[in-house]
């Protein structure tokens, strides 16, 4: 597979290979990993690396939007070509955010569960977002609810082009995936998913303190890609 970390371009960008999200969410959602998500806002950017992922790819995983072929407004922006974010709101309050994947008309996304800010002025930020007075990493961004309350990420951005260095929410090369102890479990609260439900498609870093679930019942297995 092409390198992840490949030269900047003349203005500093360093984009991921158009293979990564030309890929099926199973391929692409471990080596998203280490990657680096920019949000744009009206304090500066907020730079974060991801630490946790979740697949979700193809009309026969019955933990997917679209499973069964389901083609809705909400969920359209999954048929197409890789590269858009596919933002949706759950329980009423809750944003989550994915990053699509994969060809034409064959539905895959991959859920961010869990990212940490590059630098203090990045928590500082997410924190401003936040409104949270815990010190605590759990706290700020170890979860899909909660890195998007961070990031100031509601479906105003749905669509966004996430290749895209202009757009106000993008994703960069980070480190080399390779490099990282990555570990593999059961997704989160997908029981409705029946047998899809105890597949492997819940990537981390291992040890890391933004992670958002520590499931002991399911304990995460060593990954290599």
């Amino acid at each position: 597979m092409q390198s992840l970390t490949p030269n900047p371009t003349p203005g500093g960008f360093r984009p991921l290979p158009a293979s990564l999200f030309a890929s099926t969410a199973l391929e692409a959602s471990p080596r998203l990993l280490g990657q680096t998500l920019v949000r744009r806002t009206e304090f500066g950017e907020i730079r974060s690396r991801i630490i946790e992922t979740e697949s979700y790819g193809g009309i026969e995983d019955k933990g997917s939007h679209a499973y069964g072929g389901r083609r809705t407004p909400r969920t359209e922006i999954m048929f197409g070509t890789g590269g858009p974010a596919y933002i949706y709101l759950i329980y009423g309050m809750y944003h989550c955010l994915n990053v699509v994947t994969g060809e034409k008309d064959n539905p895959q996304a991959v859920l961010i569960r869990a990212v940490e800010p590059l630098t203090e002025e990045d928590e500082r930020r997410m924190r401003f977002f936040r409104r949270i007075k815990s010190k605590k990493a759990s706290d700020l961004s170890s979860g899909p609810g909660k890195l998007c309350r961070a990031l100031d990420i509601d479906k105003s951005l749905n669509g966004c082009r996430l290749t895209v260095p202009t757009s106000p929410l993008y994703l960069e090369a980070g480190d080399d995936p390779a490099s990282l102890k990555i570990m593999c479990g059961p997704r989160i609260n997908i029981d409705y998913a029946e047998e899809y439900a105890a597949e492997p498609w819940r990537f981390l870093i291992k040890d890391h303190p933004y992670v958002s679930i520590h499931d002991k019942t399911h304990p995460p297995k060593r990954f290599y890609l």
